[in-house]
């Protein structure tokens, strides 16, 4: 596929938009005596492809989230919402994989747009399976059928009703041909879009007619499969050009602040060498990618942050969602396999997707949602001056914020050159005061058989002084073929002599490693062990000078330690962990010996940590009182006057001081949506919300 890897110039800073928080009081993973939360405005119609939005600014110039959150960055011309674009490759894979963050951002009241590539009409039956026996195909009819059950299932979510009404229209797509549009006519701001591409009709079978096939150059171009009933009239073609195009020209239609995407890294099983996911998943989500690209290459758009989903890979992991957010996701699958029968849609092609309906949870997907990337909560440092240092990334460049010691708010984003970083970075504090940069990129510029992801690193070459260039630092993985370059965020440790261990997930599975040498280079990678290793990886440094590192099994969370400060990690060791939900977060108290590790119960959202020194678990796993609710990484800084943060049941931050002695956390409820994880400190919680804005909540005495 002749993608070119596009160099982006610097973009305008945008201005700040308002949050709002309240206070609850959230006690075993449910929220008591919860207070309103107020939103943002609803977002006005949209008619073409821009609409606006007003915030009031106090007479500083900065706008205030509740109780302390800020928006920090430098005022520009106007302010900005939020705007979600979700890109997937067959209908329902948004309501798997994506939900609950797609019913919150429906609830915000801020613009989306979902975007399904192909049509998935499979083999034309609609049935469940113990009725499609001798049934008639009809492809167009199931591509309807399929679309009908989106359509409840969005309008349930957005009024409560599915039979709320859409306008449905055929727009001109950028490829060259044409595209089915829906917007919902209670709520415009919400729309669906059908590319209707053929789908691959089968996981990892051969159909060179597929996305797959197209990504590689096996077919010249890939053909409609339009569901009966759409206002698109003719059938087209799309070359993978085209195809990147007509994505990259919805995103400029849009002008999303962020997109939701799937993997385009699931891996595969080393015994068959069949991919762990959807190939049109995969290959969906690397067109996706591409269109991104060349989305951003054009200066004057939004900042644009990317969240990717894991898939399929999700149904052997520890559930990550409680019962009620649970019930509330199953409760949208069942509208869109149209369990009750009622045609209340008014076509004969069916009002939902039967063939889901004999187990609309899937294959536990209906329990869990995961990231496949930004699970860092390493991503904000304390300078030798007292300042701040804060890492996102953003147009797949490094953005960069800073609040100095004395100042009350933070500068930024400033974007550094170089393309193509993957979202999730981590960061470190060198002994010498310098910081550095940890992340992977991705590179596809010499098309299909040069898609690789390598591991990147930049660094201060004085304390306080600007960034250096990206330093590729490589990968363990051979080709992509041999694992679809399926390796994890990076986590680093760093020893009293500041020479770093840069430790990821390849895609057998097993950590591997890379250690820095005196002279400043890096030695080859070796491997570390342990097996079924999932998720990325985690690191912390204690005050004596010894690294860690943990990573998470479905089953448990294995350990690796430096003997020394210095050392080399050695291990794995079995901590006794029972399982968790993978997304772990780890911290370390100045001066103390050992660190201390967060994660969260599954199947409930309730938050636990342990410590450890040397090897080895020197505390029992404690269950924080007061837990709240939500999925992903817990971050907190030990100690009495840091801070915890947590992504709550409703989607918003959640932070409390963290008080000693496991006393309940005092909750306060941040009311904006943010993506990846948070970072928590001493001197407070940094998230970066949907509008792709740095939203800081300064820290609060315990037990105030």
């Amino acid at each position: 596929m002749p993608v070119r890897r596009l160099r982006r110039p610097s973009l305008p800073s945008r201005r700040r938009v308002v949050s709002t928080a309240v206070t609850a009081v959230l006690v075993g993973g449910t929220f008591a005596g919860l207070l309103s939360v107020t939103t943002a405005p609803k977002a006005p119609s949209k008619t073409a492809s821009k609409s606006t939005s007003k915030t009031a600014s106090n007479a500083k110039g900065t706008e205030t989230a509740g109780a302390g959150a800020t928006e920090a960055g430098v005022p520009a011309a106007a302010p900005r919402k939020a705007s979600v674009v979700q890109i997937v490759a067959h209908p329902d894979d948004d309501l798997y994989f994506m939900n609950p963050d797609v019913s919150q951002s429906l609830r915000s009241g801020a613009p989306l747009a979902s975007v399904y590539l192909t049509s998935g009409e499979s083999d034309g039956v609609n049935a469940r399976p113990r009725d499609a026996a001798g049934a008639e195909p009809d492809k167009a009819g199931y591509a309807e059928a399929r679309q009908n059950g989106i359509r409840a299932a969005y309008a349930e979510m957005v009024t409560g009703s599915r039979t709320s009404p859409w306008d449905r229209v055929a727009i001109p797509t950028a490829g060259g041909a044409y595209a089915e549009m829906d917007t919902l006519r209670a709520k415009p701001q919400v729309k669906l879009v059908w590319l209707q591409l053929r789908e691959a009709g089968s996981i990892s079978g051969d159909r060179p007619e597929s996305l797959n096939g197209l990504w590689h150059g096996r077919i010249s171009a890939l053909a409609s499969q339009r569901a009966s009933g759409t206002p698109v009239t003719a059938d087209f073609t799309y070359t993978a050009d085209q195809v990147v195009a007509t994505m990259a020209g919805l995103l400029e239609r849009f002008r999303p602040t962020f997109v939701r995407m799937q993997d385009p890294t699931p891996g595969t099983y080393p015994e068959t060498g069949h991919l762990r996911d959807h190939q049109d998943h995969l290959y969906g989500a690397r067109f996706a990618q591409a269109a991104i690209a060349r989305y951003t290459d054009v200066p004057g758009h939004p900042h644009v942050g990317v969240q990717n989903y894991l898939g399929y890979p999700t149904s052997v992991l520890p559930h990550t969602l409680d019962p009620e957010t649970a019930g509330a996701k199953l409760k949208t699958l069942k509208t869109y396999a149209w369990l009750d029968g009622v045609n209340d849609c008014g076509t004969t092609a069916g009002c939902g997707d039967l063939k889901v309906a004999a187990r609309p949870a899937g294959r536990g997907w209906a329990q869990t949602v995961r990231y496949a990337r930004s699970t860092s909560t390493s991503w904000v440092q304390r300078d030798r001056d007292g300042g701040l240092h804060a890492f996102s990334v953003l147009d797949g460049r490094l953005a960069t914020w800073r609040k100095a010691a004395d100042a009350a708010s933070w500068r930024g984003p400033v974007l550094l050159p170089g393309d193509g970083l993957d979202s999730g970075v981590t960061s470190v504090l060198l002994p010498d005061g310098r910081i550095a940069v940890f992340g992977t990129r991705t590179t596809f510029g010499g098309g299909p058989s040069a898609y690789q992801r390598e591991v990147v690193t930049a660094e201060q070459p004085v304390a306080g002084g600007a960034f250096g260039p990206w330093r590729s630092l490589g990968t363990p993985e051979p080709d992509d073929a041999r694992g679809t370059s399926d390796i994890s965020a990076p986590a680093v440790t760093v020893g009293p002599d500041g020479r770093a261990t840069l430790v990821l997930r390849d895609s057998g599975h097993r950590l591997t490693a890379r250690e820095q040498r005196a002279d400043g280079g890096w030695g080859p990678w070796r491997t570390l062990g342990g097996a079924d290793v999932y998720g990325d990886p985690v690191a912390a440094t204690d005050g004596a000078g010894r690294g860690y590192v943990f990573a998470s099994t479905p089953r448990t969370v294995l350990a690796w330690a430096a003997q020394r400060p210095g050392g080399p990690l050695t291990g794995p060791v079995r901590t006794g962990l029972p399982a968790t939900t993978l997304a772990l977060s780890a911290s370390a108290e100045p001066g103390v010996d050992g660190v201390r590790l967060w994660f969260r119960k599954p199947a409930s959202g309730d938050l636990r940590s342990a410590d450890f020194s040397g090897s080895g678990l020197v505390s029992p796993v404690r269950e924080l009182a007061g837990g709240v609710a939500g999925f992903g990484p817990v971050s907190g800084a030990q100690g009495g006057a840091g801070m915890l943060a947590v992504r709550s049941r409703t989607g918003f931050l959640a932070t409390a001081p963290l008080g000693r002695g496991g006393t309940r956390p005092a909750w306060t409820l941040e009311g904006f949506l943010f993506s990846g994880a948070p970072d928590a400190g001493r001197e407070g919680v940094a998230a970066i919300g949907l509008d792709g804005r740095l939203h800081w909540t300064p820290a609060t005495p315990a037990g105030r």
